[in-house]
């Protein structure tokens, strides 16, 4: 009896161990294939997709089976198969699908069905949309971009993809990723990544995240910076003023009466999808979708963007299947097209989770993740390779291999190592030695070139050596020197200095920095100026903004990551202050009115230049951003950002008689800033800091709280400093002082209801700068603008508002590079 036992466990085991291959391909009746089609077997959430040229593969286990494929706009075929130990190949072909319109009588002028299907579908919104508290499921991604076309050179610099392949259609990503994806509302998720892969790179990490789409919200995130705004879901809450519909007929599947409705944009220059909905009778839900965004929907960056997805039931409720995403467009001369597939499997509608399972970290990558071998991702991907799929996985891992020989670093190195004169002169040079993870590279001649009324003619020479140490996904274990040698041509003074900088950490980043020499300073040692535009404004309207001296100096710094969005740093300064004075007779190209140079220090805080002086410097400073997620990787972890506001805070000590230091002072300083996105209604943006002395017993004008001005029609840095106030006008030594600064963008509201306007796709901004000092001294300044000019350019018109009653008002451009 035990023996039988014995065999008949085994035979048992045998059986169920085994697993047999269905395969095939999917296509409609006149023969073309039907990409990404959906294969289930009926009654359970178990199933796989085609790729994208209809073929199909699963494996079962002996047993009978009804096998359900599915495809938008067909009619699903069942078919029952027997599998026993043989592979099989099992065709299917669909039909488009049958549309039954029901007797509806329209009168003239009358309302489409489409419309009353619709509104039953919003009123159920909200509940589809909470109706799964938790679950727990495996996805499975695929993500492939191409090129159908490049240009031979972009900006100056040959296109060379370095594979020996001179065809213009090139893969040119390709990524795998099986994940473990847990979800409890409210807006609790954490995906676990099971395998991951990229071609070409062994030591890479997939596209991970699973971006489920759901057209139940109100307003639809799409990508990165498609549209600011997000786009209008076709069954939002407002969605019949912004869209048509059209009732197309109705089909059966799993039982149930399914409507198709044509989902048409009311208007263009609108964030609306436009394409097909398919929605379930009585239970009014989404059966299936498939929309396209275009550019004259105001979608950015791409020219069409198609989504396609698939639900199924689980239970009582309907989960999603499949979810296909189809980017093209062209960039630059760079004409390309992809997809990116998600198949969702395994549901468990009630996973029961440990304590304190979901935490900070809501992606994580485990140590052997991205170290499967070929034969293990052959056995698990529901959707078959393409054939360009494994092509370019076996021609690319060969070229990996290939590029790691250090015979190959050096003539890779050799070629690009090459003396460019366009390099020295406008594009800066850069030497690389690969297989010591070293390179070295040099500005360009031109960016070193500058003048001011101090030094004359400068030419300031700068190098960055760099050496990694490990080959991370952020490469985040690296040391860094960067020399410096300034020299001004009229006052003769050499400025050598290096800084010295060291990253490393394992969980989470942590830096070291060291610096010395003798350097040119701004009297607000942040940068009131560029030097570049100040050698414009000096040598064409004899305006000399820059107010600079001299520093022998050592600084030293340190600062680490804390976990749960906290960062703490620390460093200490020496300078040894010597004031400069102007040249005896300064350049310049025209002298507006006879216009006198300003001395070479902040008239508006003194009528003398600053004394010698010593300042020894300690500052301590925290920066926490609550709430923060991290993805984790083997070994590290990287912060996403949080849904709060960034908090800082500063406190600075000027130590008097350390190194014989001057100076005697304590100040402090709080921050709080954040990026608010208001989805259709645009994004308001903040930053607000308070400031002040505890004590100034002995300071020097670079000591003083300052704020950044501009006297220039060139932007400086928004949400940081005052478009029309003078430089140094408002600094100060006051206990407490407060800068506000917000911003609203409108990104696209009401400028697309301006006829003609609206094709440009310029957006509107508004905004307002604050500043109040303790002894009375307020300055406000408001700004109305136009931005998203050539994606690139904003222009402002900003009005100022001083305490003595002065109105100043300029305009202020933002270029890129300025």
């Amino acid at each position: 009896m035990r023996k039988l036992i014995s065999v008949l466990l085994t035979v048992m085991i045998t059986l169920t161990g085994y697993s047999a291959t269905i395969s095939g391909i999917i296509k409609e009746k006149n023969g073309a294939v039907l990409p990404f089609s959906s294969l289930l077997v009926k009654g359970t959430t178990k199933g796989v997709s085609a790729n994208s040229k209809g073929f199909y593969s699963i494996q079962l286990e002996p047993g009978e089976y009804l096998l359900v494929c599915q495809f938008i706009g067909y009619r699903s075929i069942e078919k029952k198969i027997r599998v026993s130990k043989a592979d099989q190949v099992v065709d299917f072909e669909l039909e488009n699908q049958q549309y039954n319109l029901k007797e509806v009588v329209v009168t003239n002028g009358g309302e489409d069905p489409a419309y009353a299907i619709i509104r039953k579908t919003i009123e159920k919104r909200v509940e589809h949309l909470k109706e799964i508290k938790k679950f727990q499921c495996e996805v499975y991604i695929k993500g492939q971009m191409q090129l159908r076309s490049f240009p031979k050179s972009i900006f100056g610099r040959k296109v060379d993809f370095e594979d020996g392949d001179t065809s213009k259609r090139k893969m040119i990503f390709l990524s795998e990723t099986v994940a473990k994806y847990s979800v409890l509302e409210p807006g609790k998720e954490k995906v676990e990544v099971v395998s991951t892969k990229v071609s070409g790179r062994s030591g890479a990490f997939g596209l991970s995240d699973p971006q489920i789409i759901s057209f139940y919200e109100n307003n639809i995130s799409v990508g990165e910076n498609l549209n600011p705004r997000g786009f209008i879901s076709p069954i939002a809450n407002g969605a019949l003023n912004f869209y048509r519909y059209k009732f197309e007929g109705t089909f059966y599947e799993n039982g149930r009466e399914v409507s198709r409705i044509k989902v048409i944009p009311r208007r263009a220059y609108e964030p609306l999808f436009s394409g097909y909905i398919n929605i379930i009778e009585n239970e009014w839900r989404i059966q299936s979708l498939d929309l396209i965004l275009v550019k004259l929907q105001q979608m950015q960056l791409l020219d069409t963007l198609r989504i396609q997805q698939l639900y199924v039931p689980s239970g009582n409720v309907w989960v999603i299947k499949n979810q296909v995403i189809y980017p093209s467009g062209k960039v630059l001369g760079f004409d390309f097209f992809g997809n990116f597939v998600q198949v969702y499997d395994k549901f468990d509608m009630d996973p029961k989770f440990k304590p304190k399972f979901f935490d900070h970290t809501i992606l994580k990558f485990s140590d052997s993740s991205n170290k499967k071998s070929n034969a293990y991702w052959d056995s698990i991907r529901p959707l078959p390779l393409l054939t360009e799929e494994v092509r370019d996985y076996k021609k690319k891992d060969s070229l990996e291999q290939v590029r790691k020989d250090p015979r190959y670093l050096d003539s890779l190195d050799k070629k690009r190592n090459k003396f460019k004169l366009s390099g020295l002169l406008f594009n800066g040079q850069s030497f690389t030695k690969r297989k010591r993870k070293e390179s070295i590279s040099f500005n360009s001649l031109l960016s070193t070139l500058n003048y001011n009324t101090v030094e004359g003619g400068v030419v300031n020479l700068s190098a960055s050596y760099r050496r990694r140490f490990d080959s991370g996904i952020d490469g985040r274990k690296f040391l860094s020197i960067n020399p410096d040698i300034r020299y001004g041509f009229a006052n003769k003074h050499l400025n050598p200095s290096v800084s010295i900088g060291y990253n490393f950490g394992k969980k989470y980043l942590q830096s070291f920095s060291l610096a010395g020499g003798r350097k040119i300073y701004q009297f607000n040692n942040a940068g009131s100026i560029s030097e570049r535009i100040n050698s414009i404004s000096t040598l064409a309207y004899k305006s000399n903004h820059l107010k600079i001296y001299e520093a022998d100096f050592f600084r030293v710094g340190y600062s680490t990551g804390m976990g749960n969005g906290l960062i703490i740093s620390a460093n200490f300064q020496f300078q040894d202050r010597q004031p400069l004075e102007n040249l005896a007779d300064p350049v310049n190209w025209k002298n507006p009115n006879n216009k006198e140079y300003t001395p070479n220090y902040p008239t508006d805080l003194t009528n003398v230049n600053m004394p010698r002086n010593q300042a020894s410097v300690f500052t301590v400073g925290v920066t926490w951003r609550p709430g923060a997620d991290y993805i984790e990787f083997p070994g590290r972890k990287i912060g996403l950002g949080s849904k709060f506001p960034t908090f800082t805070a500063a406190i600075t000590k000027g130590i008097n008689g350390f190194l014989g230091s001057d100076v005697d002072y304590t100040k402090w300083r709080l921050g709080v800033s954040d990026e608010l996105d208001l989805k259709l209604a645009g994004k308001f943006n903040y930053n607000i800091n308070a400031g002040g002395f505890f004590d100034a017993a002995k300071t020097f004008i670079p000591d003083y709280q300052h704020y950044l001005g501009n006297q220039t029609i060139l932007a400086s840095r928004e949400l940081n400093s005052f478009q029309l106030a003078p430089y140094y006008k408002y600094s100060n030594t006051a206990s407490f002082t407060i800068a506000a600064h917000a911003e609203y963008h409108l990104n696209g509201l009401l400028s697309n209801k301006i006829p003609g306007f609206k094709k440009f796709n310029w957006f509107f901004v508004t905004g307002v700068n604050v500043l109040h000092v303790a002894n009375g001294t307020d300055y406000y300044e408001t700004l109305f603008g136009i931005e998203n000019i050539l994606k690139v350019i904003r222009i402002d018109f900003v009005q100022g508002f001083e305490k003595g009653g002065g109105r100043p008002s300029g305009f202020r451009v933002s270029l890129p590079f300025f």
